[in-house]
């Protein structure tokens, strides 16, 4: 058997160490100081890591590689405008570690494919462009022009523009995310799948179809002043901590707050801000007010409870519960929704949703009251078979509640990677919208393609079938995020091309097509010097505010390119006397690309002048200003019915999850210290009584089978962890537990994954 053949495709089934402590009752405090400083150490020094950390998140300075939860406008910490996970992801980046041509010629991808993906990620920068032969079994060096040479080339001599796939991260700029869609969509198609497709889409959709924009409707401030704020679905404390210093902010101001997940978590119990001096003397803030452990996927459920409530309190108290005048001036299909709830068995509802009567009633009473609320969410409510009608269920309370478009309330899905939302307006999308495909054939001269390309999932069927022969990522680790990782893997391998744009080395550069490339990049935190001089980008966050990013450090490798100039370098090599657009001039100049984004999507007048002051601007956002742009002009009511839960005696419903180290497919390290789970990846958190029922205990090993569409899966030794959740639900983390995702399950409409909603049975071992 040819070396290639032994790659592994998921992570190695080898067992750390478990060990196990109580859940952390505060998040952050001087224990998330010293993780931080810990992972600067080890990875880049303490002077030369506090150096850096000292431009995270400011003005002049660089934004946060990790999540796109958005800055404050009013006043900056000149000590830490960065929270502990944020400090991790620089430490990564900015390590002093390298993995070089001496690294891949001493590694062949067969032994760096049983190591595991924390090895990986730990071993440091990418230095070089690599290229794997077919057949090879080792990386070797190749120049930048060589490297473009062979991937024009195979694109080239592509029979359709739509038998390359090109993905994109959310980590990317706007100026590099509107280059490569518009090389794109010059080479002749529209396949450009991103992250988005796997997380957010559903709420993109959701909010998309019933509001006119699918975006959040809420800036910080609106924090501030809301009198009850609901998160869902979300765990802030380790994926976007920053989120928790707003909320106690909201807080100390009054309002009140309800977390609604199947887990317990603690960055939703107890904060400490390290830097508030109340908190350091007086204690912890208690953030939650009530805590609702729903039944996965029974937040649908919850709502409707939720709901049938306010009804009731509004027959008995007209105009004082519901907003009247806001639904009858600005909404549609309110009557069809008040009908759909008179039909719901109310106990059918607090029994799907796994909640208790009396919470349910106790936290209802909120909503009877409070009329400015935000509900927040991120993936625990996207990643399901329906989970755009989850988000439109958040909608239909809110417009009765008539809170959104006013100060203090709105929707909030909180987005992950920094800059996802941006790629998005940016033009990231494998769906054309008709409007922007004519502005870019106006100001570029071409004809753009008009047919729907492939979302991930499509992409990844497509790449199986051989329908697809190169895949070009701009980023992130496809393999590790994408569901149903052995067909996934087999999809990559069946390419003839596959090309990684990355600043460090991951699993996806070892399952591979039959020749491969790495195509090594600037990071966030580093200078990106150009003929003109210095060069800032600019991100979007997840309130649609615009604002640049300049890195201060020297690059790991002078043979490093910006992504920018990579796509554009890509671009003269491929359309040779095809395009007309300026693409060297461009990346001389990054202002020029964010003139020719100012032509052709609006809210970006004046760019380069805006863009340039301390906070940036804010986009547009119809909702926000209380107006709507659908079919109809008005924010419309839906009518969604019960998910429906139809387990076998011996199966359970399990979700995927991240620990605490850990940033999307980024292992930072191996202990999940708010859960008190350390040392252990491979473990799967299951209800005690659950655990009984089927005679288990504490670090029994088992295998988790998953069925679906006539196909087995099965993801081999897991080690049972007794938790606070649902019975009948279990939790593990990804990508460990990612080849239990099927292909072909996705969420209606959004074609998102199901990772939040897998059946699986357990067998002991």
């Amino acid at each position: 058997m040819a070396e290639r053949d032994t790659v592994l495709h998921t992570p190695p089934v080898t067992l750390t160490g478990l060990k196990l402590g109580k859940m952390k009752e505060v998040a952050a405090g001087m224990p998330a100081v010293t993780s931080s400083f810990k992972h600067i150490k080890e990875e880049i020094g303490l002077f030369k890591g506090l150096k850096v950390l000292q431009q995270v998140n400011q003005r002049k300075g660089f934004d946060c590689p990790g999540c796109a939860w958005p800055d404050p406008d009013d006043g900056r910490s000149l000590v830490a405008e960065y929270c502990e996970n944020g400090a991790k992801a620089i430490a990564e980046e900015a390590t002093n570690k390298r993995v070089g041509p001496a690294f891949f010629k001493k590694h062949s991808i067969q032994w760096l494919s049983k190591q595991s993906d924390y090895f990986l990620g730990k071993s440091g920068r990418l230095t070089e462009p690599m290229y794997l032969p077919a057949g090879a079994s080792h990386y070797e060096p190749i120049s930048w022009a060589s490297a473009f040479v062979k991937i024009s080339e195979k694109l080239n001599s592509l029979d359709s523009p739509d038998e390359a796939v090109f993905y994109t991260s959310g980590r990317c700029s706007n100026e590099a995310a509107f280059l490569y869609q518009l090389f794109v969509r010059q080479f002749g198609t529209n396949n450009l799948p991103d992250c988005s497709n796997m997380c957010h889409e559903s709420s993109g959709k959701g909010l998309g179809e019933v509001l006119g924009i699918g975006k959040g409707s809420v800036t910080l401030d609106d924090f501030y002043e809301s009198e009850l704020i609901i998160v869902m679905g979300q765990n802030p404390g380790t994926n976007h901590p920053r989120m928790l210093s707003a909320l106690q902010k909201a807080k100390r101001n009054g309002a009140k707050i309800i977390s609604v997940n199947p887990l317990p978590e603690t960055g939703l119990k107890k904060f400490k801000h390290p830097q508030d001096v109340q908190n350091v003397f007086m204690g912890a803030t208690e953030l939650t007010d009530h805590f609702l452990p729903v039944m996965i996927n029974g937040d649908v459920a919850l709502l409707k409870a939720w709901m049938i409530l306010l009804l009731e309190a509004e027959r008995k108290n007209p105009g004082m519960v519901f907003d009247r005048f806001f639904i009858k001036d600005k909404t549609s299909g309110f009557k069809e929704l008040v009908a759909d709830l008179d039909k719901q068995d109310f106990k059918a509802c607090v029994k799907a949703s796994g909640i208790s009567e009396k919470q349910i009633r106790e936290t209802a009473k909120l909503l009877i009251d409070k009329k400015r609320i935000i509900i927040c969410w991120a993936m625990g409510l996207t990643q399901h078979k329906n989970g755009v009608a989850n988000i439109q269920e958040i909608v239909n309370l809110l417009l009765l509640k008539g809170s959104i478009g006013k100060k203090g309330a709105g929707t909030c899905p909180v987005r992950g990677h920094s800059n996802v939302q941006g790629d998005r307006t940016m033009g990231i999308w494998e769906v054309p919208q008709p409007a922007f495909m004519d502005r870019l054939e106006k100001q570029f001269y071409f004809q753009a393609p008009r047919e729907t390309g492939y979302n991930v999932v499509e992409a990844i069927k497509a790449m199986k079938k051989q329908m697809v022969k190169v895949f070009f990522a701009l980023g992130g680790n496809f393999l590790s995020a994408a569901p149903d990782t052995a067909f996934t893997a087999e999809a990559l391998e069946a390419c003839d091309l596959t090309v990684q744009v990355s600043t460090k080395l991951n699993r996806s550069h070892l399952v591979v097509g039959k020749e491969a490339l790495i195509l090594p990049c600037l990071g966030r935190t580093e200078r990106d010097d150009q003929e003109a001089g210095q060069q800032f980008v600019t991100v979007e966050n997840s309130m649609g505010q615009v604002h640049q990013s300049t890195g201060q450090m020297e690059p790991a490798s002078e043979s490093l390119k910006s992504e920018p100039a990579i796509v554009a370098e890509l671009a003269i090599a491929t359309l040779a006397g095809r395009s007309s657009v300026p693409w060297l001039q461009m990346v001389e100049n990054y202002d020029l690309v964010r003139d020719a984004i100012e032509q052709c999507i609006p809210g970006f007048e004046n760019y380069n002048e805006r863009v340039r002051k301390d906070n940036g601007f804010y986009l547009p956002n119809c909702a926000r200003e209380g107006k709507f742009n659908t079919d109809t002009g008005k924010a419309k009511f839906t009518v969604h019915p019960m998910p429906e839960h139809d387990l076998a005696a011996d199966e359970y419903v399990m979700m995927t999850i991240r620990s605490h180290d850990q940033y999307n497919t980024t292992i930072y390290g191996l202990d999940d210290r708010y859960r008190g789970i350390y040392q252990e990846r491979r473990v799967v958190m299951m209800n005690e009584a659950d655990m009984s029922e089927l005679g288990l205990k504490t670090k029994d090993k088992v295998n988790l089978v998953g069925e679906h569409n006539g196909v087995t899966r099965v993801a081999e030794c897991f080690l049972v962890v007794p938790y606070a959740i649902p019975r009948s639900c279990l939790a593990t983390y990804f990508p460990e537990a990612n080849v239990l995702v099927p292909i072909d399950s996705v969420a209606e409409k959004s074609h998102t994954p199901t990772s939040k909603y897998v059946k699986v049975r357990i067998e002991p071992i």
